[in-house]
């Protein structure tokens, strides 16, 4: 099931308290605005509604428009000139040179809406705008009347696809990033290239594709996974044209999302040698890789490091001139002033051995490979900057001879975060110990789905705050932002990206976008959030459904036990036993608070599933009521 599908469900979320009235609830948006003033009355709108704008902004408009027609069906005028005295729609960029950047007003009164912005912040009044017009009655929409004044905490608000391990098609690459347009995320880090797949057409080397681009096909499983057969076919895979990712690029900048592509080197590089055996040291002169065999051999314990060399050869000037090559075409496809280099966990075994290498060490002064990474990385940044690039990388490029014209992606969290900043370095933050990789479990249960490891739960990349209090307020200036990282060794479909991403991401967006002290976990997963997964639901978007409670796991000694529970989805049942039985469809529904006694000397075992309307599932909690030794 595609993202696309959010089109004609999402714009349904406007009051999500349901029948409550504004005066008493505040709309569930995701992310919460920094000022939101809720008013009496309601403004209600219909195709009836003129939109009012000036020509400038008759491309945000249409996008506006088209929107509300795919959803509701409203087929709206737009017309120029001064505002009316009809109820109306009045879009307008007068008096947005006094907001911040990205931000935007919108005051809605029982006579007209006002969306004032200009650019972004035009764009993300309209997002915020379509979350609060609720589902039509008789094809008119009832909005509350309110005044939002908002603007966005972090300029950076990214989201990591890596399609590297799994490639994921051009229409679905434009769903994720409707997606993210929908919630106000505005960089798109794209993962192109890694020791799995290379996904870029570069024309200068049209082998990288044509061998790096395919794999058998598997899915990880920590170390169990069958590998690569003799004969078997390298079916798993694909790349993207220029032409596409022209295409993806333009409906990237309609929905005010910039692209920033990462090329991985001098290591995560399997994919590329490949292709050029050459570009690594430990090559047979004038042999080619088999495509999908010795670059797939990460599969058998993830160590691929111990089977084939998957680092480029820093000594080499072949490497140079190659990479010269792709970020030449890499620069001159994608706008964004950044390029992403990846510098991470470079295996450097290989080089170590090498005689040759040593030697070139030896002539250049270098102490250790950990220096030789080093030269590499600044000769690599001067080639970026002669494509007039930026270049960013992960952590381990810092700890070498980094410039003040390297900007760090950071994923190792607080400490590293700190000694980065401190050297003068502008960074990005998307800590996995923080909640913020994706493809980690969403808790400790093995009913989880197969994933890269770790333990992330929603409520972790939420409460996550990027302004360490280490920090001073001039060092807080050189975090960008923050972003949410999806690595897809054990994601191979867009189903399971969905249920990967979902309803983690929005806590990302709320992260990047609303101010720490405006943050409010209670409201967001007791509140916002149930409305926005119900409408998940209804549209066939996959999504981790929570749990009738917040652990999945415990003992609890008790002679007594309260058991009383929410559904976190409106509309979901809870069904629970007693027996230690997978509870399911046909056990007890819950439907009101029940106190269970347990006998003393027992234990009971309390396990419950929550089941949406849809027939989404969650995993089942499991409580122990112990009685024995209390």
């Amino acid at each position: 099931m595609y993202f696309r599908i959010y089109t004609c469900c999402l714009a349904l979320l406007g009051m999500s308290a349901g029948s409550s009235t504004a005066q008493q609830h505040t709309p569930a948006l995701i992310p919460m605005p920094r000022s939101v003033k809720i008013d009496t009355g309601y403004f209600v709108f219909d195709s009836n509604i003129p939109i009012r704008t000036a020509v400038q902004e008759k491309n945000a408009v249409a996008y506006f428009t088209d929107y509300l027609f795919n959803t509701w069906q409203f087929r709206n005028r737009v017309i120029t000139g001064a505002a009316g005295q009809q109820p109306e729609l009045l879009i307008t960029t007068s008096g947005s040179e006094q907001l911040p950047a990205e931000g935007y007003r919108l005051t809605v009164t029982p006579k007209r809406i006002t969306l004032t912005g200009s650019n972004a912040g035009l764009f993300y009044g309209m997002q915020t705008l379509l979350q609060l017009i609720p589902a039509p009655i008789n094809g008119a929409a009832a909005i509350p009347c309110l005044i939002i004044e908002d603007a966005p905490r972090f300029g950076y608000r990214g989201l990591m696809l890596d399609v590297s391990r799994h490639f994921f098609t051009v229409q679905q690459i434009k769903d994720l990033l409707n997606l993210m347009a929908y919630y106000k995320l505005n960089r798109f880090h794209w993962h192109l290239t890694d020791d799995q797949g290379w996904r870029l057409e570069i024309k200068s080397c049209p082998e990288l594709t044509q061998a790096g681009a395919w794999r058998v096909p598997r899915i990880e499983f920590s170390g169990a996974t069958l590998p690569p057969q003799p004969g078997e076919p390298a079916t798993d895979g694909g790349f993207y044209t220029q032409e596409q990712v022209k295409e993806i690029i333009r409906y990237a900048a309609e929905r005010h999302i910039e692209i920033l592509p990462e090329i991985d080197a001098p290591g995560h590089a399997m994919a590329a040698i490949a292709a050029y055996p050459e570009l690594c040291v430990t090559h047979n002169a004038g042999t080619k890789v088999n495509p999908g065999s010795p670059f797939a051999k990460w599969f058998p314990t993830g160590g691929f490091e111990m089977f084939e060399d998957n680092s480029l050869n820093p000594t080499d000037e072949r490497v140079y001139q190659f990479l010269d090559k792709v970020f030449g075409e890499v620069a001159a496809l994608f706008p964004y002033p950044y390029i992403h280099i990846g510098g991470d966990e470079c295996y450097k075994g290989f080089w170590e051995k090498d005689t040759s290498v040593q030697r070139f060490m030896k002539e250049h002064h270098l102490n250790d490979t950990h220096e030789l990474q080093s030269y590499f990385i600044s000769r690599l940044n001067k080639i970026i900057q002669s494509k007039h690039k930026k270049l960013i990388a992960w952590d381990e490029v810092a700890a070498g001879n980094a410039k003040d014209s390297i900007t760090i992606m950071n994923r190792f969290g607080e400490k590293d975060a700190i000694a980065q900043i401190k050297k003068g370095l502008n960074i990005v933050l998307a800590p996995g110990n923080n909640g913020l990789y994706f493809d980690y479990a969403q808790s400790t249960s093995d009913q989880e789905p197969s994933s890269h490891g770790g333990n992330a739960p929603v409520w972790k990349a939420y409460q996550y705050n990027p302004e360490y209090p280490a920090l001073s307020a001039t060092e807080r200036t050189h975090i960008m932002g923050v972003e949410g990282c999806v690595w897809t060794e054990n994601i191979q479909d867009v189903s399971k990206l969905q249920y990967m991403l979902l309803p983690r991401m929005l806590a990302l967006a709320e992260t990047g976008w609303s101010a720490q002290a405006d943050k409010d976990y209670q409201r967001f997963a007791g509140t916002v959030l149930p409305a926005h997964l119900r409408h998940f639901d209804k549209a066939g978007i996959n999504y981790r459904v929570p749990t009738a409670f917040n652990y999945t796991d415990t003992t609890i000694v008790t002679g007594t036990f309260r058991f009383e529970a929410v559904p976190p989805v409106p509309g979901a049942r809870i069904f629970y036993t007693l027996n230690n039985r997978p509870p399911g469809d046909y056990d007890h529904p819950y439907t009101e608070p029940v106190t269970i006694t347990i006998p003393r000397g027992k234990t009971l075992t309390l396990k419950t599933i929550v089941i949406t309307p849809a027939g989404h599932r969650s995993i089942i909690t499991r409580t122990v009521l112990d009685n024995k030794n209390k």
